[in-house]
């Protein structure tokens, strides 16, 4: 009668090759083969929309200028990324939804920003359809930290920060070193 919510292990299957073929920096049709072609399909990325072309705007379809491709697209014009991975996986087979913590770097492509770089941490939440495809991919992510990249200001700010935090620290405050004591 109704359809069926897939198993934790097809959610995870599609959520890991998912975001493997992220991770590998995949072509956008084959991130697209991941979702649903029998649903309609979002890509969110949560952010005050002003701080970056990807943030804070619904993508959804498969084609069009705010469509899930379009996301990816955006994407692929204003960041590249290395080191990109994956843990914490969360399966909610009842909600058919996967949660995820993932780390890279991030470069921004572009303009005034060109070349700044920032460590980050991200969370995606992905829905699914019956057939454990992806339906709602929403993002998580440092919002202030692209904005920054993107107007060419994140570097001189870490940089500001490092030199403050070495000069608040005594020459050798031992505050890097462990103590062993013998009983």
């Amino acid at each position: 009668m109704g359809s069926q919510t897939p198993t934790r292990a097809q959610l995870l299957r599609t959520a890991q090759a998912l975001c493997s073929a992220f991770a590998a920096k995949a072509d956008i049709s084959t991130l697209l083969s991941h979702f649903s072609s029998t649903h309609q399909i979002s890509a969110y990325e949560h952010g005050l929309p002003i701080l970056a072309p990807f943030l804070g705007r619904p993508f959804t379809g498969r084609s069009g200028p705010t469509s899930v491709r379009a996301y990816f697209e955006l994407l692929q014009q204003h960041l590249t990324y290395e080191n990109m991975e994956f843990g914490e996986w969360v399966v909610d087979e009842a909600a058919a939804r996967v949660t995820v913590v993932g780390n890279a770097k991030f470069t921004w492509n572009e303009g005034k920003g060109k070349g700044q770089a920032w460590e980050e941490y991200f969370v995606y939440m992905l829905d699914f359809d019956d057939q454990a495809k992806v339906t709602d991919y929403q993002v998580w992510a440092d919002s202030g930290a692209a904005y920054l990249a993107r107007v060419g200001e994140l570097s001189q700010l870490i940089g500001a920060a490092a030199q403050s935090s070495k000069e608040s620290r005594p020459d050798d405050d031992q505050s890097d070193s462990k103590t062993l004591v013998d009983v």
